[in-house]
């Protein structure tokens, strides 16, 4: 069984939770329940959850206050939240698994499911780290790899390519990291962050552009001296982000 409890400050979240656990996760264990980031603390020093539903915006405070006050945490966490365009964001970017309210069992299934697939509590608190680390000023994302977590500057990004269902990532050290996530996904964490999407298979960091050719279609030329190719219908898009 997995040992959970549930922090939330809204009792009809908690009870939809709950009620969706216990009909289609038999396997979760409900060991308590709180409201806030006090009672929340005192409910996970008293329970020793493995896993924490646990909701962004409280009554005394939010679910990030909760995890900073506690020296070592030793449960993983699936993050409860109304939408907001930031948070889920956030989320993202630290690769942290979240449900957004009004809650989908459907949802809440395949949460659990990568709960369990993912034994390695280092890499969980990786996550956890790179999300509280970026609350206010976001500087890393996490690639979630075969062999673990790779923390990355956003700004050491020079640019992602996609190849079907896998994103290679070229950092400015000449690595590249392989992802088994779409370009397309990349794209929404990262297109803030003045990375725009050249080409269908191409997302690039708009500060590691050296020269744009209009030539053969048009192309960029990179600062490591890599050419990639503009599709015609994103060129009059990007020359417009090029030129400001």
């Amino acid at each position: 069984m997995i040992k959970s409890v549930i922090i939330d400050n809204e009792k009809k979240s908690r009870k939809t939770i709950r009620n969706f656990l216990q009909k289609y996760c038999n396997d979760v264990e409900i060991l308590g329940e709180a409201d806030g980031v006090e009672s929340g603390i005192d409910l996970i020093q008293k329970t020793n959850p493995e896993l924490v539903f646990l909701d962004i915006e409280m009554t005394d405070g939010t679910g990030f206050k909760l995890l900073e006050s506690i020296d070592d945490i030793q449960f993983s966490v699936i993050f409860v939240t109304a939408y907001s365009a930031y948070a889920v964001k956030a989320f993202k970017i630290s690769a942290v698994d979240y449900l957004l309210k009004p809650i989908n069992p459907e949802e809440l299934i395949e949460a659990i499911d990568k709960y369990k697939k993912e034994t390695d509590l280092k890499g969980i608190h990786t996550k956890l780290e790179v999300l509280l680390s970026n609350q206010n000023n976001v500087k890393k994302i996490a690639f979630p790899t075969s062999e673990g977590i790779e923390l990355v500057k956003i700004d050491e990004i020079i640019h992602c390519e996609a190849s079907d269902n896998y994103t290679s990532i070229y950092l400015k050290n000449e690595k590249r990291i392989l992802v088994s996530k779409t370009i397309k996904e990349y794209d929404t964490m990262l297109s803030e962050f003045d990375f725009f999407r050249i080409h269908q298979s191409h997302l690039v960091n708009l500060s590691y552009i050296a020269k744009f050719n209009k030539n053969d279609g048009g192309y960029v030329v990179l600062e490591n001296g890599k050419k990639l190719p503009i599709s015609r219908r994103n060129k009059q898009g990007f020359l417009e982000k090029l030129l400001g």
